[in-house]
Parts: C-alpha cells; sequence; structure tokens
C-alpha cells in the first residue's frame, strides 16, 4: 500500500510540477536572446501608417459655420450634449455612443450626410475625407464652413485566455496592444502571451499575424498600435490540458486533493479486502 501510495503522489506531483507556468512565459516585453535588445530609456522611433477608412467604420463629423463659432465658440454646445447623453446611454447598456450619432460607412464605401447626400470615403484618410466633405458642403452653402471629422472610437474585440473578453469601444484616436490588452482585464496566466493571434482588416481583405508580447520588439513593430476592428484571439497553453493550477496556491491544493483522493481509495481498496 505505501509503495502504491508513494507512487501515486510522485506521479501527481510530477503532474502539477511540470504544469506549473514560468515567468518567462508571463513577463511582458523581454530582451529576447538573439535579438538586438532594447535598454530601457532608449528612444524608439516607429512609423504609424495613416488609417483608411473601411466599411462599417463609423465617422463622427461636426460641421459649424462662421456664425456658429461666434455664437457657440469652438465647442458646439448641442453636440457635446448628444454625446453626453450617448455616453449616459452606454454606460447604462454597455452600447456604443457613435452608433447612434456617427456616421456609418457602407459596403460601397459612402456615408450620407443630410443635405449634401453620399459622399465617398472609403480608403481616404481622416484629413481627406474631411477635404472631401467640405467640397461637398461648397455646393449647398455658400458661407465659410468648419468641419472636423474623428474616428468614432476605436473598435476591437478580445478573445481566448482574456480576463474580461469581449467586444469594446475606446473612444481616442490612437492605442497601442497592450493598452487593448489592459482595458481587457489582461491575460490569464495560462495565455500564450508568444502567440497571440491578430486578425485585421485591410482593404483588401483579412490577414492573420501572430504577435509575441513577450518580445521587447514588439514596441518598434507596425502592430504595436491597434486599428480598429482588430480582433486578439488568445490561445491556452497546454497545462489547460491537465487542469492545473495558474499559481503556485492553485497548483498545491490540486496536489494535496490528489494525494487525498489516492490515500482515500486505497483505504477503502484495503478495507474491502480485510473484509
Amino acid at each position: 500500500m505505501l509503495k502504491s501510495l508513494k507512487a501515486i503522489g510522485i506521479a501527481a506531483f510530477i503532474l502539477v510540477v511540470s504544469s506549473c507556468v514560468s515567468n518567462e512565459k508571463i513577463i511582458y516585453l523581454q530582451n529576447l536572446e538573439g535579438n538586438q535588445p532594447i535598454p530601457e530609456g532608449e528612444l524608439i522611433s516607429y512609423e504609424i501608417p495613416e488609417y483608411r477608412l473601411q466599411y462599417n467604420d463609423i465617422v463622427d463629423i461636426n460641421i459649424q459655420t462662421v456664425d456658429d463659432l461666434l455664437k457657440n465658440g469652438f465647442n458646439n454646445n448641442s453636440a457635446g450634449q448628444i454625446n453626453a447623453q450617448g455616453m449616459n446611454l452606454m454606460a447604462q447598456s454597455g452600447g456604443d455612443i457613435y452608433y447612434m450619432t456617427g456616421f456609418t460607412v457602407d459596403k460601397d464605401g459612402n456615408i450620407r450626410l443630410p443635405i449634401v447626400g453620399l459622399v465617398q470615403v472609403k480608403d481616404k484618410t481622416i484629413d481627406e475625407a474631411r477635404i472631401e466633405i467640405e467640397n461637398k458642403l461648397k455646393e449647398f452653402v455658400i458661407t465659410e464652413v468648419y468641419v472636423k471629422v474623428k474616428l468614432g472610437g476605436i473598435r476591437y474585440s478580445a478573445l481566448g485566455e482574456f480576463r474580461r473578453p469581449g467586444k469594446f469601444v475606446v473612444l481616442q484616436d490612437r492605442m497601442t496592444i497592450l493598452e487593448a490588452i489592459a482595458n481587457s482585464g489582461d491575460l490569464t496566466n495560462i495565455a500564450k502571451r508568444d502567440e497571440i493571434l491578430l486578425i485585421r482588416q485591410y482593404p483588401e481583405g483579412t490577414k492573420l499575424h501572430r504577435i509575441n508580447l513577450n518580445d521587447r520588439q514588439l514596441v518598434a513593430s507596425p502592430f504595436y498600435f491597434i486599428q480598429p476592428n482588430d480582433q486578439l484571439y488568445a490561445e491556452p497553453m497546454k497545462v489547460r490540458e491537465v487542469g492545473a493550477g495558474e499559481n503556485a496556491a492553485q497548483s498545491l491544493t490540486l496536489f494535496i486533493s490528489a494525494i487525498t483522493a489516492a490515500a482515500l481509495i486505497l483505504n477503502l481498496v484495503i478495507v474491502a479486502n480485510r473484509e
């Protein structure tokens, strides 16, 4: 009995130890061996390509005449009230503020503006879209107008081994992949940080990219900043298959439970043999 119990204990111990996740697999932005190290404090230069509008993007457009600017100042009060109401609605229902107040790019690459009608914005940068809208307005408005065009936030999805997976809308113009992960509650300890799958939309279609969050070279890569409609998928490590704990305390609990269960089974077998 003791030999059997000892064998079971050793097997359970090996299983738990082998299923523990090392720090090297969890720590972000390491200077990995074989790569050019990036010292802390060193300035990292990168080029951020201008985002070009695509189908299903939502654009926030604010149009003011000179009279509007003189009356309301540089901020349109009515627009501010609409945004405040939308933000309250979003906070209560988890919806998208600009879904109700913005202009969606249709499958043909157009947005439909009041009076102006259809405006082609697909594959245009935000600044190019603004110029196109201004040119369209000149056909209907005699007075000088001021047009402000912004993306209606950055929409992205986080799936798999995130602590808070889901679809998110962040009201800012630029966002790093680390900010997106933090906004999703961070990754679980059993997520494959070196093989994050990034699904990115391009004008010509969709591409899949593998991202290594453990590698500090990520900061200088074109995937450091996420784009609207990006999807992040984190796969689980092999330890998920054996049901190991995420940390030492959970693994120890599993080990103790395995030993207890093995001892109970052996004790029942011995009692049955005696009878």
